[in-house]
């Protein structure tokens, strides 16, 4: 049988050419999600892909290109040093100081996801801490890491490899005064946890003295929740949704 011409949720490609290909298009996918939310309208925002092969190089969408319409031709490699391996254009310089150092420190990972949004920059402003108060709220109990730094504006991977540091092992990282970051081993899981990361963040904003369910539940929910995957399950939701012809990002 050929290699069907998308992916498709639940697929689970083996060589590293399907690998590579998988990435680049949920990639793409990512970008047209945020689009649909109106998130980085201003270029404020990123997503990367671990190359398969070039484990210390990563994809994303090159600069300059409004999220609406990227394409896995508009994606660009990234070499460790932040030059340009493939593809035309501009590197996005921000997202290579933030995106490289926590790929490095973090082999489990094939992605992260980072875009400035109405509730998760202001969540971040108040450094606290995610709380059991809402079903989403629980996927990132006890699984998620307060970045309390002033440094909004990253110039360097010094400042990209305390991110890293500060997030640790876990699924999520709230970047004070900045906003929200998702890491995860796939494209599709790291941008769906961003989606509902963000979902989390305005429940916190709006919620006016919270009751929040025990630890116990807390983590019951959690396991369950993350068991099948919930980031790449609201992924896919969110591209039948929001992306009509989901094959418009192919070359």
């Amino acid at each position: 049988m050929s290699t069907p011409p998308f992916p498709l949720m639940g697929s689970d490609p083996s060589s590293v050419p399907e690998i590579r290909r998988a990435r680049k298009i949920e990639v793409a996918l990512g970008y047209r999600i945020f689009a649909a939310q109106h998130w980085g309208d201003l270029g404020d925002g990123h997503i990367s892909a671990r190359d398969p092969e070039r484990r210390d190089a990563f994809w994303m969408l090159r600069y300059g290109v409004s999220y609406h319409r990227a394409k896995v031709s508009d994606l660009v490699l990234v070499g460790p040093d932040g030059k340009l391996l493939e593809g035309e254009g501009f590197v996005n310089r921000a997202a290579y100081f933030i995106h490289h150092p926590i790929l490095m420190a973090r082999p489990d990972a094939a992605s992260a996801a980072h875009v400035h949004t109405g509730w998760g920059t202001p969540f971040s402003a108040e450094v606290r801490p995610i709380e059991p108060i809402s079903q989403e709220s629980c996927i990132f109990f006890e699984d998620h890491a307060l970045f309390d730094d002033e440094e909004v504006q990253i110039q360097d991977t010094d400042g990209g490899r305390r991110i890293a540091e500060a997030l640790g092992d876990k699924r999520a990282v709230l970047l004070r005064n900045h906003g929200l970051l998702t890491v995860a081993s796939r494209v599709d899981e790291a941008v769906g946890s961003f989606v509902t990361l963000e979902r989390v963040a305005e429940v916190h904003m709006k919620v006016r003295n919270p009751k929040p369910i025990s630890p116990e539940a807390a983590r019951y929910a959690r396991d369950d929740l993350t068991s099948v995957g919930i980031g790449r399950v609201g992924f896919w939701n969110l591209v039948a949704r929001h992306v009509e012809d989901p094959q418009s990002v192919l070359d």
